[in-house]
C-alpha cells in the first residue's frame, strides 16, 4: 500500500480537477487532497443542504468552486481550460439506482454524456496527464452463478443507472481508442469500478447505512427492501485511495493500460455480505429496529461480488478495514460530528488511521 509520505509527496501542489466534487465521494477525494496539499479544482452541482460538503465546509480549501452542469459542455470546457489541471478525477453523476427509475433521461445525459463531455474537453487541453472515471459495481451483466466479476467480463445492465454508466465504460473505451491511443493521453485514462461505500458523511436516501444511521437519529423503524441481497461492501476510503494510487502511476508513466484500462477496487471476499448481516452487524453497536417491505417497484441485482486481483497485484492497493471496523468508523463519524466536532477533522482523522492501517 501507498505511503502517505509518498502520496504527500507526489499530490504537493498538484492541480487536480474534480468534477462532482460536492458529493459524497467528491467531498472525501476533496478533504483527502487537501490534506495532501493540492490546488483543488472542483466542478459540479451545488450540494445538498444536508450534506459532507457543506457539514465540512471544505469549500474554503478549494482553489476554485464551481457550481455548474456537468452537460454543460461549454462551461465545463472553460474551467477547464483556465485550471490547466494535471490529474482529472471524473465522479460527476446521477448515482442512485432508485432515481434512475424515476428520471431515467436525466440518469442517461449525466452518466453517458457528463462522461462524454468531459473526454471532449481532454482532447485539447495539453496539461493533463492523468484521469480517472469513477463508474460502478454494477456495470457487469450479471450470470446466474455468483460469481466475482474481474474488469473483463461482459458489461450489461437492467436498470437504467447500471445501463448508464455501462454507456460510460463504453464511450471512454472509444474515445481511448479513437483519441489519446497514440496521443500524450495514452496509457494515462482508466475506468475504476468500487463496491457499495460506506463512510461517515453520507446522507443520500434509500441506502441502506444511511438509512440505518437516519434510523438510530431519529429513533424511527427502519424500512429494509432486500434483506438477502448481497453486496461487496467497503469504506468510502477503500477505492478512494486507490483512485490516487492509479492516478499517480498513470501520471508517473507506470504503468500499460492498453489493454485494460478498467479496474475494481472492491472489498476482501469476507465482506460481501447480506443487506441483513450488515444490519446485524450495526445492531452489536447501536441498537434499532426494522421491518421488512416489499420491493415490487423495480428490479434490483441479488447478488454482486468484485474481484480487486488486478489491483492488488499491480498498484499494491489492498483494503484496509475490515466490513465491521467500516461500520464502526462510520458510526463513530456520526456519533462525534453529533457532539459538535469538526467533519472535516474527524475525515482526516480517519484518513491517517486508514493510511497508517490503525
Amino acid at each position: 500500500m501507498e505511503s502517505l509520505e509518498n502520496l504527500k509527496k507526489f499530490y504537493n501542489k498538484k492541480k487536480i480537477f474534480i468534477t462532482g466534487h460536492t458529493g459524497f465521494k467528491g467531498t472525501w477525494l476533496c478533504i483527502i487532497l487537501n490534506y495532501l496539499n493540492s490546488n483543488i479544482y472542483g466542478y459540479s452541482l451545488s450540494p445538498e443542504k444536508n450534506s459532507l460538503f457543506n457539514k465540512s465546509k471544505i469549500v474554503k480549501n478549494l482553489s476554485s468552486n464551481t457550481y455548474a452542469d456537468i452537460n454543460n459542455i461549454s462551461e465545463l470546457k472553460k474551467k477547464i481550460r483556465l485550471s490547466k489541471p494535471e490529474i482529472i478525477f471524473h465522479l460527476a453523476a446521477q448515482p442512485l439506482v432508485i432515481d434512475s427509475y424515476k428520471e431515467p433521461l436525466k440518469t442517461f445525459n449525466t452518466n453517458i454524456m457528463g462522461t462524454g463531455n468531459l473526454l471532449e474537453c481532454l482532447r485539447n487541453t495539453k496539461s493533463v496527464k492523468s484521469v480517472v472515471i469513477i463508474t460502478t459495481d454494477k456495470v457487469y451483466r450479471i450470470k446466474k452463478k455468483n460469481k466475482n466479476y474481474k474488469e473483463l467480463d461482459e458489461l450489461g445492465g437492467f436498470d437504467p443507472y447500471s445501463m448508464s454508466k455501462v454507456g460510460a465504460e463504453i464511450l471512454t473505451d472509444s474515445y481511448i481508442k479513437s483519441f489519446f491511443k497514440n496521443s500524450k493521453l495514452q496509457n494515462k485514462v482508466s475506468t475504476v469500478r468500487a463496491g457499495n461505500v460506506i463512510g461517515g458523511g453520507d446522507f443520500s436516501k434509500n441506502r441502506l447505512v444511511p438509512d440505518i444511521i437516519n434510523s438510530i437519529n431519529n429513533k424511527n423503524k427502519l424500512k429494509i427492501r432486500n434483506p438477502n441481497h448481497i453486496r461487496p461492501w467497503q469504506h468510502v476510503l477503500d477505492p478512494l485511495i486507490g483512485y490516487l494510487i492509479l492516478a499517480k502511476k498513470q501520471y508517473k508513466n507506470n504503468i500499460n493500460n492498453d489493454r485494460e484500462h478498467a479496474w475494481n477496487f472492491g472489498p476482501n471476499k469476507d465482506s460481501f455480505k447480506k443487506v441483513i448481516d450488515v444490519v446485524k452487524y450495526i445492531q452489536q453497536i447501536e441498537n434499532f429496529n426494522y421491518i421488512f417491505i416489499k420491493n415490487k417497484k423495480f428490479h434490483e441485482t441479488n447478488t454482486l461480488k468484485l474481484n480487486s486481483d488486478k489491483a492488488k497485484k499491480k498498484l499494491n492497493w489492498s483494503c484496509q478495514w475490515s466490513l465491521l471496523e467500516t461500520l464502526k468508523k462510520t458510526i463513530e463519524w456520526n456519533e462525534i460530528t453529533k457532539k459538535g466536532v469538526s467533519a472535516k477533522n474527524i475525515c482526516e482523522q480517519q484518513f491517517l488511521m486508514y493510511i497508517n492501517k490503525k
